[in-house]
């Protein structure tokens, strides 16, 4: 049971960290420092934008974007931050 534990715990840290480097490609995009034009660059950006769209998309269904800034992927990081806790508090208060 731990094991389940640990290996959920894993993928919700994996998904934080590619929401936050799709974040951060998204950031050098929209100020020309990486060229979309270029393959590897195009990859990376297309493969961590499918992986966190559907959930960004959710999240701004409800959220305005405020002035032109998009905080959905602060919300987004609150929320799986808070899924951790809460998976940790109700299912396995005594395993660590």
């Amino acid at each position: 049971m731990k094991s389940i534990f640990i290996l959920l715990d894993t993928v919700i840290n994996l998904y934080l960290w590619v929401v936050i480097i799709n974040a951060v490609l998204s950031w050098l995009v929209a100020f020309n420092i990486l060229n979309t034009s270029n393959r590897v660059v195009y990859a990376f950006l297309e493969l961590s934008y499918r992986l966190t769209n559907p959930a960004l998309q959710y999240i701004r269904r409800f959220i305005p974007v405020f002035s032109g800034i998009d905080i959905s992927p602060v919300i987004l990081i609150l929320l799986l931050m808070f899924l951790r806790n809460i998976i940790f508090e109700l299912f396995a208060p005594g395993l660590f």
